[in-house]
């Protein structure tokens, strides 16, 4: 965490004040906000490292906060939330959450997810191995860290570039549910089967000509997902 600036979007006070204190003991520079509005001035104005967001807040919310900064940013954002259901979370996945922590939590487990979200979103911004995928319509190069279709750059995220890279670097192979979050997401996230299939829809629709009739990333129906690779 040290030479980070996280951002603490709650209108809860204790909240703010308890992980203000926990990430600057390791070493961050902390800024807090108390609502949506706030939270999004601070942004523009410190462009945080990572930003903690609270869901139930007053003037605006955090799903409509998360969606703001999504706009124009891929800042890790990890939720705290109250809301517990599959559908919660795949709300605030599809509005480009990158973690969810419930509350009420422990100190250690927001600061082990944010730890796990700031070391995923940059695992290969200084990677050097010299994978190359292309096939004259998809293009995937990691060591530029791009993803082209039909000659045209395509924006992902960190997250879902290292999933798509992932599943390119075990062409034909059946990768499992907990395969995929361990590689991808990490160890903490083997119950976290939501964020696979969220993911997967949203690269799918960034690479597939055909996102309901997939050639690229095929469902092996109650095992998990493979990459297959198409010929020129």
């Amino acid at each position: 965490m040290r030479g980070k600036t996280i951002l603490v979007i709650d209108d809860d006070l204790n909240i703010r004040k308890m992980t203000e204190h926990l990430f600057a003991k390791e070493g961050a520079q902390v800024f807090t906000a108390t609502n949506g509005i706030d939270g999004l001035r601070k942004f523009y104005e410190h462009r945080p490292d990572l930003i903690i967001l609270d869901i139930m807040m007053p003037e605006e919310d955090g799903w409509e906060t998360c969606r703001n900064i999504r706009k124009f940013s891929d800042v890790p954002i990890v939720m705290l939330t109250a809301l517990k259901t599959d559908e919660d979370i795949t709300r605030g996945l599809n509005y480009g959450a990158d973690d969810f922590v419930t509350k009420p939590f422990s100190p250690g487990v927001l600061l082990a997810r944010a730890r796990a979200v700031l070391r995923r979103t940059g695992a290969y911004v200084a990677e050097d191995k010299p994978f190359m995928y292309s096939d004259g319509y998809l293009t995937i190069d990691l060591r530029a860290h791009r993803v082209i279709i039909k000659g045209q750059p395509v924006k992902l995220t960190p997250t879902e570039f290292q999933l798509l890279v992932y599943l390119a670097q075990n062409p034909g192979r059946i990768l499992t549910i907990q395969q995929i979050l361990e590689n991808v997401w990490g160890w903490e996230y083997q119950d976290s089967l939501e964020y696979v299939h969220v993911y997967m829809s949203h690269v799918r629709k960034k690479i597939e000509e055909d996102p309901k009739q997939p050639k690229y990333i095929v469902t092996e129906h109650g095992t998990g997902y493979r990459f297959e690779k198409q010929f020129p």
